[in-house]
């Protein structure tokens, strides 16, 4: 007699899987910015960071003991990971301090210009080409920053200023990540991420002598930090290795009108229109070079 129940159920589809997983990187997101925005009224955006990556040292570490993988470790390029993970702890404190003084919706919007730096920078540090396509999606990503930042002497304050430095950073780190990745493991990328940016914490949080603990109120939201952190970019890496950029891209920009909305319930921050226009221009240039890149011969 055979069960009316399927012995194994059908796998879901790759774009269904992916958007699970960006689901889950969404509200990792979101919830780094809402925590990193509380944990700031006890401790400054060094000492944020210094935790932070307390907490990712002991997660990863218990992660390469659980399932063998210290011998992906490696002592190759030493100066490549340092530089690296030197652009990441500079954006992530950027980014820390533009969302305690502007909106989270006008800093999502400013940290989605990275691809775009990405391919204005990359012939400079990776020797790739600047095609026409790319130079179309450049224009408009920063016509999108002129739309969303708006710069006047009113508008244009130290928030927006931090938060468009940071997604330069962060394309300096994309860039350094693409090196490493020919030759290094994501497990030997991470160890150096997390234990060369306790070092710089410990540094620029106490260059002053003074290093403040986190107190019973920010210490919740500095573990949040410390997991969301780490827990975002493994659910993007997961969802890039299942479905392509140009299905992944356009479910990631959904981050905007979710954290929009959190600002807006959290923090009664208004809804921008602005924001959200120069944001759909961003995303357009972001969308149509990876449509093109992507119908590219090989």
């Amino acid at each position: 007699m055979t069960s009316p129940i399927p012995a194994i159920l059908p796998a879901p589809p790759p774009v269904l899987r992916a958007a699970l997983w960006m689901i889950g990187a969404i509200a990792s997101f979101s919830a780094m910015a809402v925590a990193g925005r509380e944990a700031a009224f006890d401790l400054d955006t060094f000492e944020i960071m210094l935790y932070r990556s307390i907490v990712g040292v002991i997660i990863v570490f218990g992660i390469l003991t659980l399932t063998g993988r210290w011998g992906q470790v490696t002592r190759r390029h030493p100066g490549l990971q340092i530089m690296r993970n030197l652009a990441h702890f500079s954006g992530q404190n950027l980014w820390f301090y533009a969302v305690t003084v502007i909106p989270l919706a006008q800093v999502f919007a400013l940290e989605f210009t990275s691809p775009l730096w990405v391919l204005v920078l990359s012939p400079l540090v990776l020797g790739e080409r600047l095609t026409p396509m790319r130079t179309l999606a450049a224009v408009m990503g920063f016509i999108g920053i002129l739309i969303v930042a708006r710069p006047n002497p009113e508008s244009l304050n130290p928030g927006v200023v931090t938060a468009a430095l940071s997604a330069i950073c962060f394309a300096f780190t994309i860039m350094l990540t693409k090196k490493l990745t020919r030759t290094e493991s994501i497990a030997c990328i991470l160890f150096y991420l997390t234990t060369t940016q306790v070092v710089f914490g410990l540094i620029a949080a106490g260059y002053d002598g003074d290093i403040a603990l986190p107190s019973a109120t920010s210490l919740p939201f500095v573990a949040v930090i410390g997991c969301a952190g780490l827990l975002a970019h493994f659910c993007l890496t997961n969802a890039l290795s299942i479905a392509p950029a140009t299905v992944v891209i356009p479910i990631d920009f959904t981050r905007l009108p979710v954290i929009a909305v959190v600002g807006m319930v959290l923090y009664n921050e208004p809804l921008d229109l602005f924001v959200f226009a120069g944001a759909l221009v961003i995303f357009a240039g972001n969308y149509l070079n990876i449509w093109h890149e992507t119908r590219r011969p090989k």
